[in-house]
């Protein structure tokens, strides 16, 4: 139960689609997480997980553009795990939430309905702050959700690699300067990259990367052109409105 509702705010996302509630202090939801939704390709009837969710931002983003997607929201944290499930309630949106840590064994996974070889599309938000160039934060919360130690992602991706089937596909965003440890990672059982830079302003080097990879794919390696959030004058890009109001998606949802 949510019960210091003074500490909660309640924030429009999708251009007003969707109201989500979150901590007023500690990690908030962002536009990472609706690019994430926005570079997901998934159909109805997909049995879809959002590993880390958090309030559920980028699974339940997913599930407004997409109807009928079976939609599991994955989170350790059971304070933020009771505002995704109020979320989910509040949106009118069929979610299943899960109180579970990613990095957990198969058998805790399965204890959830979350066996091997049974979803068709994972997306996930790591945390992927270097520790090294990152000072942590004091709030415990907001420490876990941005900040990676060197089997983070290795771990997060082998829980995905696990549950998804074959031919499923997993959609992340990773800071840029990880690509390779990206990379490496999805070495070991994924193909058919499909990589989206990320720049926050004209002219500069890109900030985040999407990638979509395929469970057992074996096509080339796709680099997409990247994505301008803003120009020179720090406005919009035409276009990246739309894709954070749900109105356009990201070419790696178009696969």
């Amino acid at each position: 139960m949510i019960e210091v509702l003074t500490d909660i705010t309640e924030d429009a996302f999708l251009g007003g689609r969707l109201r989500l509630m979150q901590k007023r202090s500690g990690h908030r939801a962002g536009h990472d997480a609706i690019l994430l939704a926005a570079a997901t390709e998934a159909r109805a009837g997909n049995r879809v997980v959002d590993l880390g969710a958090g309030i559920g931002a980028a699974g339940l983003a997913l599930a407004r553009r997409v109807p009928g997607i079976g939609l599991s929201l994955v989170e350790i944290d059971p304070e933020l795990a009771e505002l995704a499930r109020a979320n989910a309630a509040a949106n009118a949106i069929v979610a299943e939430t899960v109180v579970l840590d990613v990095t957990a064994d198969a058998q805790a996974f399965a204890a959830h309905g979350l066996g091997p070889d049974s979803v068709d599309v994972v997306l996930m938000n790591p945390p992927f702050n270097d520790p090294a160039r990152h000072r942590g934060s004091p709030d415990q919360a907001r420490h876990t959700a941005h900040v990676a130690t060197d089997e983070t992602l290795n771990a997060w991706i082998h829980a995905a690699r696990r549950i998804l089937r074959s031919n499923g596909a997993l959609t992340l965003i990773w800071r840029a300067d990880g690509i390779g440890e990206v990379l490496a990672a999805l070495s070991r059982g994924f193909g058919s990259l499909a990589i989206l830079p990320v720049h926050g302003e004209a002219g500069r080097p890109a900030i985040r990367v999407l990638v979509r990879a395929v469970k057992g794919g074996r096509a080339p390696t796709r680099l997409l052109p990247g994505l301008m959030l803003n120009d020179e004058t720090s406005v919009p890009k035409n276009g990246v409105k739309d894709i954070l109001e749900g109105r356009a998606v990201l070419p790696l949802a178009e696969s």
